[in-house]
């Protein structure tokens, strides 16, 4: 995948022959239900581990994102939520899957544009086509998105109903 191979170029050298990310171009992978966005996200860390990039990163679906930040009592929502933008890779999961608020536009303009500013590798990965990112997303994230991130658009049948029958 070429993303890998940009990541990997943008990898500095580290200890006992790895390397490390500090910055990188960002993905985004889209495609109607059950095409293999996530697989593929997947499969791309698999690609950065096996080529010895060393690296932490942090996979979360929208949805799981969310209620992770919801406040409640005993919990610093703010300290995860700079978690995970900070987070040397991310894998945000069907991003425009949960149900949109003022909320929810705020907190993945946050997450969205830490990761901007600091060039930080995000595989993001959506069921909406890209047409619909800005009205589902809002401007200043689809700003971003469509600036910061190199995009695949996967096609065909939902895998998972073909192997239910």
């Amino acid at each position: 995948m070429a993303w890998t191979d940009e990541v990997i170029r943008a990898a500095r050298p580290g200890p006992a022959s790895t390397v490390g990310i500090s910055e990188g171009p960002s993905l985004l992978i889209a495609g109607p239900t059950g095409t293999g966005k996530t697989h593929q996200a997947y499969g791309a860390i698999r690609a950065l581990l096996t080529a010895r990039v060393r690296l932490r990163w942090e996979a979360v679906t929208a949805a799981d994102l969310y209620a992770r930040l919801r406040p409640r009592s005993g919990h610093d929502t703010e300290r995860d939520l700079q978690s995970l933008a900070r987070s040397p890779l991310l894998l945000l999961d069907d991003l425009g899957a949960a149900k949109n608020s003022e909320w929810t536009e705020e907190l993945t303009y946050r997450l969205i544009n830490h990761r901007y500013d600091h060039l930080l590798p995000t595989l993001i990965t959506t069921n909406l086509p890209i047409a619909e990112l800005r009205a589902a997303l809002g401007d200043r994230v689809a700003s971003r998105l469509a600036e910061m991130t190199e995009r695949v658009i996967l096609t065909g049948p939902d895998r998972r109903r073909q192997r239910s029958t």
